[in-house]
């Protein structure tokens, strides 16, 4: 097993910091939900902050409001241990999303303002450098300026060596133009990144049904990714690179909140990575960090000992 922590930064995520307002009740749609109850939210802060929880050094790129609303979400991610330096308070709202909770796939609405607003002086080379992992979302790619500033300094991070991540996480509400989000994830993939995508992911990025878990991480592999992870909810997930594959099944939890599910699953993944441990080890760090989290309604709020993700 061979450690991949040669950098003094272990990961280095770009992308959305935003507040979720999620429905206090169980609701099937934004229209049925009556109440709402404040969270911080952002797929790469949230992966920020669970890496962090798990003991790894952390640094988030990401661009808030001048109001209330972004001092809050920069003293939360603060308090988790993540490095705050390269995010930014701009001239714009802070952004926000209408969340449904859910035991499924939530439903959402997103309000985008300052989260697009990341510039180049928030990834200076010395930190791409210093990372080990680059990471970002199909999220954070959705909207521009921010969407050329992180692709520029992804292709930067590949020549320096680190190692690229993708949350394929794409949808038609925040980015309604298939063809650009299809483009930067298979550049991703030629750039040799991990790929983590969902069932739903696929069916809403290439508007075909989704055939088998076997096929869709092939098509990523065969664009030059170096490892994919397809997540299939309560079904489990199937994860590949070019010699193998291996499908790994969920198991029973008592489910309490989905939201941010998939981020705490690529939390634990990233972390057995960077252990140096086998795809599908990586997998099963990625579900014993899942279940901690739909145990629990709102973000994590403590610290996870590394050893729990690895417990069988």
């Amino acid at each position: 097993m061979k450690n991949r922590r040669g950098r003094p930064i272990d990961i280095i995520c770009a992308g959305e910091l935003l507040v979720d307002f999620i429905s206090s009740g169980y609701a099937e749609s934004l229209e049925a939900a009556k109440t709402f109850e404040r969270h911080m939210g952002g797929s790469p802060a949230n992966l920020c902050m669970n890496m962090a929880r798990l003991g790894n050094q952390t640094s988030l790129v990401a661009s808030v409001g001048k109001d209330d609303m972004g001092s809050y979400l920069i003293d939360f991610v603060k308090k988790t241990g993540v490095d705050c330096s390269l995010v930014r308070q701009v001239a714009a709202p802070t952004t926000l999303i209408l969340v449904t909770r859910t035991k499924t796939v939530a439903n959402f609405e997103a309000y985008r303002l300052a989260d697009a607003r990341i510039s180049a002086n928030q990834l200076p080379e010395e930190r791409l450098q210093q990372s080990t992992i680059f990471h970002t979302t199909c999220f954070g790619l959705g909207k521009k300026p921010g969407q050329t500033t992180i692709m520029k300094a992804a292709r930067r991070a590949a020549e320096l060596g680190c190692q690229l991540s993708i949350d394929a996480n794409y949808a038609t509400k925040t980015w309604p133009d298939r063809d650009d989000p299809r483009k930067f994830v298979a550049e991703f993939c030629k750039l040799g990144a991990i790929v983590k995508v969902s069932e739903v992911d696929w069916e809403r990025l290439y508007g075909s049904p989704f055939a088998s878990a076997e096929a869709a991480a092939q098509h990523f592999l065969q664009m030059g990714a170096s490892l994919v992870c397809v997540t299939m909810g309560g079904d489990g997930a199937f994860v590949a690179d070019k010699s193998s594959g291996e499908f790994l099944p969920a198991r029973k939890v008592e489910v309490k909140d989905t939201t941010g599910a998939g981020d705490a699953f690529w939390s634990g993944f990233l972390t057995a990575w960077l252990d140096g441990h086998s795809p599908i080890d990586c997998a099963k760090a990625g579900r014993s960090m899942a279940e901690i989290k739909i145990g629990h309604f709102g973000p994590l709020t403590e610290k996870v000992e590394r050893e729990r993700i690895y417990q069988k």
